[in-house]
């Protein structure tokens, strides 16, 4: 449950980063189920892949939605263009650790994007203070979202599913 948890902290502070943009914004991505690899190093969890069903309302919403969390528990949040993609930045603090994470975002969100991201962690308990992490996320579209899926619905490896919609169960499965 802890390693979940831990992953699910991470994927927060990944949509964190690169969902609360106020320079510049993210492209929408094409409405449909995409394959999200989540590659770490530096975590108890390595590797991960999940699904996401979305639409164009579900990732505005992604984005309108963390934008107020990312404002209480974010000091720093910028996403600037590139002349590849985009690079975000960000200064985050979640249960007394501190992490600060650069990300390069490449793609064209329409069959699949590249996120690279590196953050360094201090504080909290014994074992994150000066840890650093390097996540690597591949997404690539399959197609339409299968019949028992909505858009917002995320189901993580062992079946668990979710839906993004429901912010406020994200938020109470961070750690104080």
């Amino acid at each position: 449950m802890t390693r979940k948890l831990a992953l699910l902290g991470s994927v927060a502070c990944l949509v964190l980063s690169a969902g609360s943009a106020r320079a510049d914004e993210l492209p929408v991505r094409k409405a449909g189920l995409w394959e999200m690899k989540l590659v770490t190093t530096g975590s108890p969890v390595p590797e991960m892949t999940m699904q996401h069903c979305t639409d164009e309302t579900v990732d505005k919403e992604m984005s309108n939605n963390v934008s107020p969390m990312a404002k209480q528990i974010c000091a720093k949040q910028e996403i600037k263009k590139t002349a590849t993609g985009y690079v975000s930045d960000s200064e985050c603090n979640v249960a007394g650790v501190s992490t600060s994470s650069h990300a390069e975002i490449s793609g064209d969100f329409n069959s699949a994007y590249t996120v690279k991201t590196s953050s360094h962690a201090q504080g909290g308990v014994a074992g994150t203070a000066g840890r650093d992490t390097s996540m690597t996320l591949q997404a690539k579209w399959l197609g339409a979202c299968k019949a028992d899926q909505k858009p917002g619905d995320i189901v993580m490896p062992g079946g668990f599913k979710m839906n993004v919609r429901d912010m406020d169960k994200l938020k109470a499965l961070l750690p104080k």
